[in-house]
């Protein structure tokens, strides 16, 4: 047990010790933090309470924790001016230190809030202090009375209520995390919409202003032609890429299978990229295909993924090549589309294949989410790296090589 400050009220029928003097108070929880070897629970009831805790040195006492060790659990409300605080004062601890939010209410509603401290050393002993004044900027101040115990009852009862309200800021955080990813989603997905819809509203507004003054066979350009088949296959992705989002987060993406020459789809893909109007006089898309590599996997479904990674590819390449090849990797198939644009920006490189993690001004980021939980539905792999001479990004993907019954035979015996 922890050594305990003098000054103290102790229940001996219940184990339980009072403590009603400041400094000893902080005398007690500065031993507690310092005598953890496994694990520190803590739960702050404001932001102030942050604040004084740092200016007694238990925050210190906390990093300190951490690095030799110890898991530190904080719940605690935070406010903009307080979080960086926080990131700063744990940024050496690793993943041994987790923080994690408590949801506070308007400064009137949360005026006749408990303002109670819990803290758990080890699952063995526990301290909760009560505050008498929350505006005061000592501990010594803002204490009124602590009580102490090693009762293991007790101790279960604070861990479970620990426990409780950590589950709950978490459930409060990922819910918080899908509502703002959908709205994310409108306001991308709105202007996706918008964008190539205002050219196709414009081309018909002109023809119908022709019909109106009387022009019967009111014509448009090839260049108007152009407009309208580019704009209508963006929609047409769009609303692709929502569908796929939408059957892969209800789990009902469905892959038909078939045996075939990976090769072969490339340089399929590659002659129908070389007809459409998005690739450029400047920019040249090559294959390097060898002899057949089988694969069984869903034809359309990897259709798509190396059309997403050309796609990507064309978008940040303002000129040079972009190549696709196949080759065998042991018992997989790996597929690399490099091209030789701005390459891939370090901020959006840790979220790269998550839902709208895009910097361009022509698409929604779902492409490359959606060709991941592709190929990982095939048991393969999708990475991207930048290039080493610095020109450009490949991104790869890999999928299981499909041999022959006979050839498979072969390989497996000794």
């Amino acid at each position: 047990m922890t050594s305990l400050p003098s000054n103290k009220l102790v229940g001996a029928a219940t184990g339980i010790e009072v403590f009603q003097d400041p400094l000893a108070i902080q005398r007690l929880y500065a031993n507690l933090v310092q005598s953890a070897r496994m694990e520190i629970l803590l739960l702050l009831p404001t932001t102030s309470a942050f604040l004084r805790e740092e200016k007694i040195g238990i925050i210190k006492s906390l990093n300190n924790a951490a690095m030799r060790g110890v898991t530190v659990k904080v719940l605690t409300p935070t406010e903009d001016k307080i979080a960086p605080t926080m990131e700063a004062v744990f940024h050496n601890t690793g993943s041994n230190v987790k923080l994690r939010r408590i949801r506070q209410k308007s400064a009137v509603n949360a005026s006749n809030d408990p303002r109670t401290k819990i803290l758990i050393i080890d699952r063995k002993e526990y301290m909760v202090a009560e505050l008498k004044d929350d505006s005061k900027e000592t501990f010594v101040e803002a204490v009124r009375l602590a009580i102490y115990s090693a009762t293991q009852s007790t101790v279960k009862s604070y861990i479970t209520l620990f426990e409780s309200l950590w589950d709950q800021a978490d459930l409060y955080d990922q819910l918080e995390a899908h509502d703002k990813m959908q709205r994310e989603f409108i306001n991308i997905a709105a202007h996706e919409l918008r964008t190539p819809i205002q050219p196709i509203i414009g081309i018909i507004d002109l023809l119908e202003f022709g019909f109106e003054n009387g022009n019967k066979e009111t014509r448009i350009t090839r260049d108007q032609i152009d407009l309208l088949v580019r704009n209508a296959r963006r929609l047409e992705r769009l609303a692709k890429d929502i569908l796929e989002v939408s059957r892969i987060e209800s789990n009902s993406l469905k892959l038909k299978k078939e045996r075939f020459d990976i090769n072969e789809k490339i340089r399929n893909i590659i002659g129908d990229f070389a007809h459409l109007s998005e690739v450029h006089e400047k920019l040249e898309l090559q294959s390097k295909t060898g002899e057949p590599l089988f694969v069984e996997a869903d034809k359309t479904r990897i259709f798509e993924v190396i059309s997403n990674l050309i796609r990507n590819g064309i978008k940040f390449t303002e000129e040079g090549t972009i190549i696709v090849k196949a080759e065998k990797k042991g018992f997989n198939i790996q597929v690399d589309v490099t091209d030789t644009g701005v390459g891939i920006d370090p901020e959006i490189m840790p979220r790269l294949f998550t839902k709208f993690a895009t910097k361009s001004d022509q698409g929604t980021g779902l492409g490359l989410f959606v060709s991941r939980k592709i190929v990982e539905a095939h048991g393969g792999k999708i990475w991207a790296r930048n290039n080493w001479d610095g020109k450009g990004a490949t991104f790869s993907f890999t999928l299981p090589l499909d041999y022959p019954k006979h050839e498979f035979n072969l390989i497996i015996q000794p």
